[in-house]
């Protein structure tokens, strides 16, 4: 049995397969905002569609709940970028003034 579960502690969605934690989306609250940092499946769980998973159920999640999110993590900006219909879930401004290069 695989669940997807929000660890308000850790600040993070983990992916439980069979009692275990496989993989997590570590993310900072800022404002409102849900900034995705870093997904990480466990290299005994790769392979397996759980990091696709565990972001789509994070977003459908995040959605529910009415808030808006920074993709930082790469991972979850190239899932938005295949998959549009979360790309209204984006501080757009946000994130383009956190990817800003530095002048």
């Amino acid at each position: 049995m695989i669940e997807v579960l929000d660890n308000k502690q850790r600040m993070r969605y983990e992916i439980v397969a069979d009692g275990n934690v496989a993989g997590f989306a570590q993310y900072n609250m800022r404002g409102g905002r849900l900034i995705f940092v870093h997904t990480e499946i466990d290299d005994a769980y790769s392979g397996r569609g759980l990091a696709t998973e565990l972001v789509t159920s994070a977003l459908d999640d995040v959605r529910a709940r009415g808030l808006c999110i920074v993709p930082i993590c790469p991972f979850v900006e190239r899932f938005i970028e295949r998959h549009h219909e979360y790309d209204a879930l984006v501080d757009h401004e946000m994130f383009d003034a956190l990817n800003k290069e530095p002048t």
